[in-house]
């Protein structure tokens, strides 16, 4: 189905196609941001550790409010 998407001839109509949109000067500007993004997101994704439940956060103080603890009377 995609065998012929990317073929030289098509990434060359595209990239005319992109400079006629955007214009000579602002192609480096973003392909510059389109790297910093896909850089961000590498970035995030291996900063994320899926072994996150080895340090699990404190459990919530117990309710000491009503009935149950009969040793303080």
């Amino acid at each position: 189905m995609f065998e012929g998407l990317f073929q030289p001839m098509h990434l060359l109509v595209i990239l005319v196609v992109a400079l006629l949109i955007f214009g000579p000067q602002k192609l480096p500007e973003l392909g510059k941001g389109l790297g910093e993004g896909i850089r961000g997101f590498k970035r995030a994704m291996r900063d994320t550790d899926p072994d996150d439940h080895k340090n699990p956060p404190p459990p919530p103080p117990a309710n000491t409010g009503s009935g149950g603890n009969t040793a303080a009377h």
